[in-house]
């Protein structure tokens, strides 16, 4: 009895590795864009994910209001993460002067295996390692993360404006972040 209660949880498991290896598509919101926009009237505002980065540093969502920030969920083992993290650190330099930030959330276990990652890849953008995703649960319904990587997209205000459950390149950040901009 116990072990079919169990099956739905390893199914979904089990699953979870094939959905992050999706290849990433365009974005845009275009028809088959993984890309899902928020009307301005229909946002809901991100909880303030708080705690401490991968160097142990102090950091928080609010702490960035006034910018568009693009919240990225990764994990170390993800294969698709690796692939989009110099795409993010590119988008970090590139739109930074724009009132663009990059924020991580590292969802490992252990902090050093995230600040292994970090280091291989030469992050330039914080992470808030979020061991057990606790912090997340936090997000409104409907913008847990399913798979990895995810990005969510906040508005200046904070509030929630896109989520992009894929991969990202940078011209995806640029593309998703340039109307954020302009409101």
């Amino acid at each position: 009895m116990r072990r079919h209660r169990r099956l739905p949880l390893l199914a979904l498991l089990l699953a979870l590795p094939l959905a992050a290896c999706a290849p990433p598509r365009e974005a845009g919101g275009s028809p088959g864009s993984p890309l899902t926009r928020v009307p301005a009237a229909d946002r809901r505002t991100a909880p303030d994910l708080t705690g401490s980065s991968l160097d142990g540093r102090a950091v928080s969502l609010a702490q960035y209001r006034g910018k568009v920030v693009v919240l990225n969920v990764w994990a170390s083992w993800c294969g698709p993460c690796r692939a989009e993290a110099p795409e993010l650190s590119k988008a970090q330099r590139e739109l930074a002067a724009k009132g663009v930030q990059v924020l991580g959330v590292d969802t490992d276990a252990r902090r050093d295996s995230g600040r292994a990652f970090q280091d291989e890849h030469d992050l330039v953008y914080p992470s808030l390692h979020d061991p057990g995703s606790h912090k997340l649960v936090r997000l409104p319904k409907g913008y847990l993360p399913q798979a990895l990587p995810y990005t969510l997209f906040i508005d200046r205000d904070g509030k929630i404006a896109a989520k992009y459950p894929s991969p990202l390149t940078e011209a995806d950040v640029r593309s998703i972040t340039r109307p954020l901009l302009a409101e």
